[in-house]
C-alpha cells in the first residue's frame, strides 16, 4: 500500500541528516540504487511488502542486495530503522521521495520532451537553449522520447506545465470545431 506522506517524511528526514553529516551525494547514489532495484524486480518489491517474511530476513535480503553497491553507513542504518519501525514496505517510496526531494534543493528540474520522430543534436540543443533561458537558476534535466502517434510537433512538459504543440492536437481541436454546431441557428 503506498503511503505518499510516510514516504516523504522518512525521505525528509533523511536528507536533513545526510545534509548535517555531509554524505548527500553518496546518500543519493544509494537512494538511486534502491530505487533502480525496485524497479527492476518485482519480486524484491513484493518481498519488502510481504509480512509472511521477519523484519530481520528482510533486512539481510536488502543488505545483501545493496552489499555489492558500497552503499553508505548512513544508509545502512536508515535501513535498519525502517525495518525496526516496520516501514520496509514503504522504501520504494520513500527512495523516489528522496529523490525528488534531492532535485528540489539543488533545483534541478526534470523536463520531458516527446516528439513524433527523432531529433537530431542540433534540434535538441536549440530546444534545450530555449527551456534553458526560461529558468536560468535551475539545472535542466532533458528526458527525450519518441511517440509516433503525435503525427508531428512535440509535447513539452516542465513540472506541472504542459505545452503541446503536435499536429495531433491541432488536428482533434480541429475536428472538434467542425463538430461544434453551436453556431448554427436553432430551428
Amino acid at each position: 500500500m503506498r503511503n505518499p506522506r510516510i514516504a516523504t517524511r522518512y525521505a525528509k528526514s533523511l536528507l536533513d541528516i545526510a545534509v548535517e553529516q555531509n554524505s548527500l551525494d553518496a546518500t543519493l547514489k544509494d537512494m538511486r540504487v534502491m530505487n533502480e532495484v525496485c524497479i527492476a524486480s518485482h519480486e524484491f518489491e513484493i518481498m519488502l511488502r510481504s509480512p509472511v517474511i521477519k523484519g530481520d530476513k528482510k533486512l539481510g535480503v536488502i543488505l545483501a542486495v545493496l552489499a555489492s553497491q558500497g552503499i553508505s553507513e548512513l544508509t545502512k542504518a536508515f535501513i535498519k530503522l525502517l525495518v525496526t519501525k516496520g516501514r520496509e514496505s514503504n522504501l520504494p517510496d520513500i527512495s523516489e521521495a528522496f529523490i525528488n526531494q534531492y532535485n528540489e534543493l539543488k533545483r534541478i528540474r526534470t523536463v520531458k520532451l516527446k516528439t513524433a520522430a527523432p531529433m537530431s543534436e542540433a534540434i535538441l540543443s536549440g530546444i534545450q537553449k530555449k527551456v534553458a533561458a526560461f529558468m536560468p537558476d535551475d539545472t535542466m534535466n532533458m528526458e527525450t522520447s519518441v511517440d509516433e502517434s503525435l503525427l508531428g510537433g512535440f509535447v513539452l512538459e516542465v513540472g506541472d506545465k504542459l505545452f503541446d504543440a503536435s499536429v495531433k492536437k491541432s488536428l482533434n481541436e480541429f475536428k472538434a470545431g467542425i463538430l461544434d454546431s453551436s453556431y448554427v441557428a436553432k430551428i
